[in-house]
Order: structure tokens, then sequence, then C-alpha cells
């Protein structure tokens, strides 16, 4: 009729209990553990991703070697920017550059010459040529010693309009990282007898 309960039945009991809520914490730890790692490596691949991106902007820049103008009459219609790699770039492809011209007579965004027509509102396009490509990888700058000129026909129809003696521009040159050259150069005052300027 009475049921006695010793005591190491009872020691038994509190054991598979304690043996039940261990077995439990275990679990929930390790299902934690996993988010937390999980969660910390999606962070991680993030952080790399925007680190990379971070770089590109300010070391896949280009930079401006030299920069001439032809002379027609008293105007410059042409100008010639050689540009190369700027320390620590990557591969730059001048098609996929974009450049932003202020001058005198307004702002114009201006494109690479073999940028599809529907793929762009652009005002204008620029052409390129090779100055120094020992691998002919024109329009791309692959090697720091790589030198490729970019040419700005300032006579042709929708491009800024030919600069006067005096006159100063600044162009912006973006490269499809995001990095942002800027070029300031200025006409001489006197273009009288000249066929070509350094600006």
């Amino acid at each position: 009729m009475f049921e006695f309960i010793t005591e190491e039945e009872e020691r038994g009991q509190v054991g598979i209990g304690t043996l039940i809520v261990f077995i439990a914490m275990v679990l929930v730890a390790a299902i934690a553990a996993g988010v937390l790692i999980n969660t910390a490596g999606f962070l991680q691949s993030k952080a790399q991703a925007t680190g990379e991106q971070s770089a590109q902007q300010v070391s896949d820049r280009l930079q401006a070697v030299s920069t001439t103008g032809h002379v027609n009459g008293s105007q410059v219609d042409k100008v010639n920017v050689t540009v190369s790699q700027a320390p620590g770039a990557g591969e730059i492809d001048l098609r996929n550059v974009s450049v932003n011209w202020i001058g005198p007579d307004g702002t114009y965004t201006i494109v690479h010459n073999k940028v599809a027509a529907g793929a762009t509102s652009a005002d204008s396009r620029f052409t390129v040529t090779e100055v120094k490509d020992a691998d002919n990888s024109a329009p791309v700058l692959n090697d720091a010693d790589d030198r490729l000129k970019i040419t700005f026909d300032l006579s042709d129809a929708n491009s800024p309009n030919e600069l006067a003696e005096g006159e100063s521009v600044t162009i912006k040159v973006n490269t499809m990282a995001g990095a942002t050259t800027a070029i300031r150069f200025t006409v001489p005052e006197s273009l009288d007898g000249k066929q070509g300027v350094e600006l």
C-alpha cells in the first residue's frame, strides 16, 4: 500500500533531471555558437569586400604625365592628356572611364568613343592612342610603364568649345572603381606663331 522511496532512488531522479538540463544547455550553446560563427563569417566577407572597394577607390587612379594642346590660329582645338597608372593602381580600362570637363563655356560629360550610343547620355567623346604600350593592351593600362594619350577634339559637334588664350579648364577623370583624378590646365596668354603648346 505505501510506497517507500529510498534515498538512492531520489538521488537517481535528481541526477537524470540535472542531465536533461545540462544537455539542453549544451544544445542551446551549440546553436548560439553556430549562429555567431555564421554571422562572423558573413561580416568578415562583407568587411573584406568593402575594404577592397575602398582601396580601389583610393588607388585605382590615373596620373597625368603631360598635357598639350594643338593650336589652330588663335585657339586650341585639341587637348591631349597623356596618362599612366597612379602608384599602386590596378588595371584601368579607359573605355570605362568618364570625364567631367569644366571649362569657360560650361560642363560636359565625355566618354570613350567606343562606348555604344545607347549606353550613355554623354555630351561628347574622347579617343585613346598608344604612346608607350609594350604588350599592346590599349586602351587598358595594365603596367606602370604604360602611357596612353587621351585626345579631346574641341572642333567636333557637341564637344566643349575651342579654348582661347588664357582660358582655364579642369577635367575630372573617374575610373570604374570610383577613383577620381582632377587635372587643371591653362592655355598660354599668347598663341601667336605656335602649332602646339604645353598646357
